[in-house]
């Protein structure tokens, strides 16, 4: 929230906290001051975010709003070597992806309050999404859009598990638009945290910089694919966090990154566009995070004996930094948060790891100890 608070700002809003309903002459009382003095200390508060509307309802930040991608995904594995033009026959599976939505479930599943938003489909696939997300985030936002399907990954894969194509129809996330956002100000306003990822477009991942530097909300931006780096606001300077992979950054610098010191020199270079912090990972070589105030710390990978599926490990990463830099953990302890969220949703088959707790994942990092 804007501005730190007075010794008696902090007196009067602590004291709205415990009753909503005291009133201005009783908080005059009880702090020493003039009843018209009260009524500007309390005006102030309420321009500065901390009460909203009559009663004092104390402005408390509590939810965590992901936006962005909510997509359903769908493996088919040939039986054989792929014919084209022809029928062949396979085995399938679908899953719940998209960046957005599995950042959500982690942080859920850690016991944080989540919010996402995201458009969507009036179809059985969001329907499907929705009944499998809903314990762990509210949901209440998501915009079904009339006409249109619910986002979604199609791979086809060979025999051995190798690529042999990829359909994607994200079509759907073109209509998370600024003017879609501003029907949400009010929930964006109080939130603890925005985390966003690159399936937006880029005015409205402008916009949210916009916005949470006016709000002095923490904003979060997750990119999805080296393509979409493009989609990065022009300016950054309203940005908490970037968790970028070395494919991305090298993308967007136009660089290649072939040692520690080309790796350190590209955070540096996002640091110098105005965000605050930044990760590099750069899968078995390990984390680079860093920040102006604490410097730059290269953090090793955790190794991984046996990769299930590599699907969801990294907004695993993702959101145990989110979540270890809300508690207050260290650059050193939320890059290890993240690669230990990472290394066990590799050893797991679904997306998001079944076991995850804050229990679960503290019990984790004793182990890396």
């Amino acid at each position: 929230m804007a501005g730190e608070l007075t010794e008696k700002e902090n007196q009067i809003f602590n004291l709205i906290r415990k009753n909503p309903y005291i009133s201005q002459q009783e908080l005059a009382e009880a702090v020493g001051l003039s009843r018209p003095s009260v009524a500007n200390i309390i005006s102030g508060l309420t321009k500065k975010g901390h009460i909203v509307g009559r009663a004092y309802i104390v402005n408390e930040s509590k939810e965590i709003v992901c936006i962005g991608g909510a997509n359903m995904d769908r493996k088919f594995q040939l039986k054989e070597q792929v014919l084209m033009g022809t029928s062949n026959p396979t085995s399938s599976i679908r899953t719940i992806g998209g960046v957005a939505r599995n950042i959500a479930e982690n942080l859920g599943r850690l016991g944080m309050e989540v919010s996402l938003i995201t458009t969507c489909g009036a179809d059985s696939d969001w329907a499907f999404i929705e009944e499998s997300s809903s314990l762990y985030m509210n949901l209440e936002k998501a915009m079904k859009i009339p006409g249109m399907t619910t986002g979604s990954y199609t791979a086809v894969l060979d025999p051995e598990g190798e690529l042999v194509i990829a359909l994607a129809d994200m079509e759907v996330y073109e209509m998370l638009t600024p003017e879609m956002l501003q029907k949400q100000e009010i929930l964006l306003s109080r939130a603890k945290c925005i985390a966003a990822d690159l399936n937006c477009p880029k005015e409205t991942l402008q916009y949210l910089c916009d916005f949470a530097k006016k709000h002095d909300r923490p904003l979060v931006l997750i990119p999805v694919s080296a393509p979409k780096m493009k989609r990065l606001p022009d300016d950054l300077s309203g940005i908490t966090w970037l968790i970028s992979n070395r494919d991305e950054s090298e993308s967007y610098f136009h660089c290649k990154i072939t040692n520690q010191s080309e790796w350190s020199h590209a955070l540096e270079k996002w640091l110098s566009l105005g965000i605050s912090n930044v990760v590099i990972t750069n899968g078995k070589n390990g984390v680079m995070i860093g920040n102006k105030e604490e410097g730059i710390f290269h953090v090793p990978s955790i190794e991984t004996k046996e990769i299930v599926d590599v699907t969801g490990a990294g907004d695993a990463f993702s959101a145990a930094v989110i979540y270890s830099w809300l508690e207050g953990g260290s650059l050193q302890e939320i890059a290890k948060a993240g690669a230990v969220n990472a290394s066990k949703t590799l050893q797991s088959s679904s997306t998001v790891r079944q076991d995850l707790s804050a229990a679960q994942l503290q019990n984790d990092l004793e182990e890396l100890k």
